[in-house]
């Protein structure tokens, strides 16, 4: 198989490489087409296009195959926790038992938000959506350590700890103060999706016990939305990222961008349609118990006769 590709434009001929991805796809290397033939490519979406090469996920929907460096999604699920996969997915190889603890370690100790960040909550009405909450939070970190350099490998690892060990205890108080709560400060001594758990579903009256299941489907779920190449959210954090703003301020645009209906809003969506199925579930009950019963019930101020 030839290595370029050609294209005409205008009698201007130009061979373009042929780039091969790790599944054997290919693609065309435009990057010189401006330069050599004054054109530009046109492909609304992006749908045709790749933003860079990255070896870190590998996804096919259609398929149903996901991979983490290469790992399959299914392996990792199964053997690792979500921590573990965090490593895999920013360094490029599983850790190795001290690699891991010395990041369990280091993740755990930004897990507590500064005391001033309480008042930043309390400025939000009570119904807030909890994304809006989650994005201004994040955004806000970067007042709080305007250290950040992105030329700084040292100053990197530290905003990746802060930002790991703190997005649980944000989400969770976002949570709390849409159900009107007191907030519940991280355990350490807790695994990571345990301390969110107990973050989200605590009260400081009594000794809340996170069932083991739980911590378990969290640690999958987690695992499971690591990473999904190039999407809206992603990209967004890149095009961000790449003016070297802090990375506080790119990780809050890219919550933003999930954010949306048609990229995270989806699962939003599908929690609200399931909860109308709930819904749905209780109503027949009620009917089927009042056709036993042959009575007559009010549903939403509307009278119906079960007789």
């Amino acid at each position: 198989m030839a290595n370029t590709a050609r294209l005409e434009v205008n009698e201007i001929s130009i061979d373009l490489p042929l780039v091969i991805g790790s599944e054997s796809e290919i693609g065309i290397d435009i990057s010189k087409l401006r330069s050599q033939t004054k054109a530009i490519t046109l492909d609304p979406g992006f749908v045709n296009t790749g933003s860079c090469e990255s070896s870190i996920t590998y996804l096919d929907g259609e398929k149903g195959i996901l991979r983490y460096r290469g790992y399959p999604i299914e392996q990792l699920a199964e053997k690792s926790n979500f921590l573990e996969v965090s490593y895999l997915l920013i360094y490029g190889e599983l850790p190795t038992n001290q690699q891991l603890n010395d990041f369990e370690y280091n993740v755990k100790q930004h897990t507590l938000l500064h005391e001033d960040v309480r008042h930043i909550y309390q400025a939000f009405p009570k119904d807030a959506h909890p994304m809006a909450i989650l994005s201004s939070i994040v955004c806000a970190l970067s007042t709080f350590y305007p250290d950040f350099s992105a030329t700084d490998s040292d100053a990197v690892d530290l905003a990746i700890w802060r930002l790991m060990g703190k997005l649980p205890t944000i989400a969770a108080w976002s949570y709390k103060k849409n159900i009107g709560q007191p907030f519940v400060y991280p355990i350490n001594e807790f695994t990571y999706t345990k301390n969110f758990l107990n973050m989200l579903f605590g009260v400081p009256t009594t000794n809340y016990e996170v069932p083991e299941e739980f911590v378990k489907a969290l640690n999958v779920l987690f695992i499971l939305h690591a990473d999904h190449e190039q999407n809206c959210s992603t990209s967004t954090v890149r095009l961000v990222g790449s003016s070297h703003a802090s990375l506080y301020a790119s990780v809050s645009a890219g919550i933003a961008a999930l954010w949306g209906p048609l990229h995270g809003g989806a699962n939003q969506a599908v929690l609200e349609m399931l909860k109308r199925l709930k819904l749905m579930v209780v109503t027949l009950k009620i009917c089927k118990t009042c056709q036993r019963q042959r009575f007559r019930f009010s549903l939403d101020g509307i009278w119906a006769s079960c007789i």
